[in-house]
């Protein structure tokens, strides 16, 4: 029963995190910038990272798509699951929609770059 709840947050979450990225980096060129050259990165906790040292504009804006994400994740959770579920489980979904040369954390914390092959991600990632 638990693995077809998170089944279902998986598909909820996939879909959710897919379209918020995706629309956010259409209108937002600086986000575009910084993730295309490896200044931010997803996290397997559903958030952006700073790969690096950040200036404070850089700060600042992972600083408001993490605010974004996190309203996000508020709104989708429920029945039975919490904010960080819902959150670990985008952080899943954001990792594996990496592109190649794009940054990611791996489960051991590490800033990995995007190959050509599947990001390393959470074993509890489906």
């Amino acid at each position: 029963m638990k693995t077809l709840h998170i089944a279902a947050l998986i598909a909820v979450a996939a879909a959710g995190a897919f379209v918020a990225t995706a629309a956010y980096a259409q209108r937002d060129p600086a986000y575009a910038a910084a993730r295309a050259s490896g200044e931010v990165g997803e996290q397997p906790d559903g958030y952006l990272g700073i790969v690096g040292s950040p200036t404070a504009a850089l700060r600042a804006l992972v600083n408001n798509i993490n605010i974004q994400r996190k309203a996000a994740y508020a709104k989708q959770a429920g029945n039975g699951s919490t904010i960080e579920q819902f959150a670990f489980v985008s952080g899943c979904n954001l990792i594996a929609q990496t592109q190649p040369g794009e940054k990611y954390q791996s489960p051991t914390g590490q800033w990995m770059t995007r190959g050509a092959g599947a990001p390393t991600r959470d074993a509890r990632c489906v």
